[in-house]
C-alpha cells in the first residue's frame, strides 16, 4: 500500500519586478494563462516532472544541495504548496516539521501555541491536553511554556515544533532541515523518536543534509538536482552518487579559481618568490591524480592521491633527494616526508625522468590543502624548491576537528549504555 504518491509534479513560481508587475499580472489574468504568458526569466521551475511512491511503513530519503527543490517538495506534499502541475496523494495522517517555527504566532505563549497546532493538525482540545505534559516535557521547555515565542531561541522553537508533530500521532511524518539547528543534546532525543516512528511502522519522508543519518534512517532515497529527481533507490548507492556529483562540482569551481589567479598579475611574481634553485636538478611539471589515474584537484578523505613529477637533469646528478610536504590553509605541516627519510639512496639522474608518489589515503579533514615540492642535494643545497604552488581540496561529509582524520572506531562495555545517534534499528 502507497502512503505517498507523486505523479509528475511540477512548480513553478513567479517572479517579477516592481516595475511591470501590475503590466504582467494585468496581461496575464485577460489572457487566462499566467504562467505561459510570462517570459522564461520571469518563472522559477522549483519542481520539474517530479514522479516517485513512497510505500507505507518506510523511511523515505530526500537529499540534494540547497535549492534544489527539497523544501519545496515537502510543501507540496504537506499540502501548504499546491503544484503546477501533476498531482500529488497523500494516504493517512500527515504532520509536517518543515520550516523553523511555521505555525507558531510569536506574541503569544507556547502553551497556546501547543494547542492551535494540535487543533491546526487534526486533535480535539481534549486531546490536547491529554498530551500536553508530554509535548512540553519532550521539548524540555516547562520554565518557558508560559513565555511568548518570540522570546524562544531556533533550537527552542525547534524542539516545540518538533514535539508538537511526533505527538499528534500521525500516520506520515515529514521533517525538513529544521533538526540542524538542533541543540547537541536534543537531535538524539528526536533521531530516537524517528527510529521508534519506524519501529511502529509510521511513513517518515526525510530531508537532510546529514548524509550519515540518511543512509542509516531511510530505506529508499532520491536525489534531488534543480527540480529533478536525479536518481531514487538503495541509500549508499544514491549518497554516492550524490557525492560524486558534489565532488565533480567543486573540482570545477576549484579550477576555475586556480584559473583566475594565475591570470592576476601578481601570480607569476608569486610563483618566482616561491621558486628557488639553480635547477641542475628540475621539475618540469607536477600533477596531481586519482589512484585511477584521473588528473583532479578535489578528494575526499578516504579517497588517495597520486603526485607526479617530471623532472630533468642537464648533467648526470648523483647527490639528490625528492621531497614533499602537505600544508594546510593556516600553514601548518599535515605531513612531510623525503627520499632520504625513507633510505632510498640515490644513484643517477640522467637527462628526463619521473618519479611518482602514491598516498592510499588521504586522511585529511575539510579545507583547501598546499603543497611543497623539492629536489636538492642530501645537504638541502636546493636544486629546485616550489613552495605553495600546487593546491587542492578535501572535500568531506565527516565532522572533524583539527588536521587529521585517522581510521578508527568505537567500543564501549555493557555498563556504559550509548549507541549512534543516526543508528538503524
Amino acid at each position: 500500500m502507497l502512503a505517498i504518491e507523486v505523479d509528475r509534479v511540477s512548480r513553478i513560481y513567479q517572479k517579477y519586478s516592481s516595475r511591470h508587475r501590475f503590466k504582467t499580472f494585468k496581461s496575464a489574468l485577460l489572457k487566462g494563462d499566467l504562467f505561459s504568458s510570462l517570459k522564461p526569466d520571469e518563472t522559477v521551475t522549483a519542481l520539474d516532472n517530479v514522479h516517485f511512491n513512497v510505500e507505507n511503513g518506510t523511511s523515505f530519503g530526500v537529499i540534494g544541495e540547497n535549492g534544489s527543490g527539497k523544501s519545496t517538495l515537502l510543501k507540496v506534499i504537506a499540502g501548504i504548496a499546491k503544484p503546477t502541475s501533476g498531482r500529488v496523494s497523500v494516504h493517512g495522517k500527515v504532520s509536517a516539521l518543515i520550516e523553523l517555527g511555521a505555525g507558531f504566532h510569536p506574541e503569544i505563549t507556547g502553551r497556546e501555541n501547543v494547542f492551535i497546532n494540535g487543533i491546526m493538525l487534526g486533535l480535539t482540545k481534549k486531546e490536547i491536553k491529554e498530551k500536553f505534559d508530554d509535548i512540553v516535557k519532550f521539548a524540555e521547555l516547562e520554565e518557558f511554556i508560559d513565555a511568548p515565542v518570540k522570546t524562544y531561541s531556533s533550537g527552542m522553537y525547534m524542539r516545540l515544533g518538533f514535539s508538537v508533530a511526533v505527538n499528534v500521532n500521525p500516520d506520515i511524518l515529514l521533517i525538513d532541515e529544521v533538526l540542524a539547528v538542533g541543540d547537541a543534546s536534543f537531535v538524539p532525543k528526536c533521531l530516537d523518536r524517528i527510529n521508534d516512528f519506524r519501529r511502529r511502522g509510521k511513513t517518515i519522508l526525510f530531508v537532510s543534509h546529514d548524509l550519515s543519518t540518511v543512509e542509516k534512517i531511510c530505506d529508499r532515497v532520491a536525489w534531488l538536482k534543480n527540480g529533478r529527481i536525479q536518481t531514487i533507490g538503495e541509500p549508499k548507492r544514491v549518497v554516492d552518487a550524490y557525492l560524486q556529483d558534489v565532488l565533480g562540482k567543486h573540482e570545477e569551481t576549484f579550477e576555475k579559481r586556480q584559473q583566475e589567479l594565475q591570470t592576476e598579475q601578481n601570480w607569476e611574481e608569486e610563483r618566482r618568490e616561491n621558486r628557488w634553485g639553480r635547477r641542475e636538478v628540475e621539475i618540469k611539471r607536477v600533477r596531481l591524480k586519482s589512484r585511477s589515474g584521473k588528473e583532479k584537484h578535489v578528494f575526499s578523505p578516504d579517497e588517495g592521491m597520486v603526485i607526479e613529477l617530471d623532472v630533468q637533469s642537464f648533467s648526470s646528478i648523483t647527490d639528490f633527494v625528492f621531497g614533499v610536504g602537505i600544508f594546510n590553509s593556516q600553514g601548518i605541516c599535515c605531513y612531510g616526508t623525503n627520499t632520504n627519510l625513507e633510505d632510498y639512496e640515490p644513484v643517477k639522474i640522467n637527462r628526463e625522468g619521473k618519479l611518482v608518489l602514491k598516498i592510499d589515503r588521504l586522511n585529511l579533514i575539510n579545507g583547501t590543502y598546499y603543497l611543497d615540492i623539492a629536489v636538492h642535494k642530501k645537504d638541502g643545497y636546493p636544486y629546485d624548491y616550489h613552495r605553495n604552488l600546487y593546491s587542492f581540496m578535501v572535500s568531506s561529509m565527516y565532522k572533524d576537528e583539527g588536521i587529521y582524520r585517522p581510521k578508527h572506531s568505537w567500543n564501549f562495555s555493557p555498563e556504559i549504555q550509548i549507541k549512534s545517534k543516526s543508528e538503524k534499528e
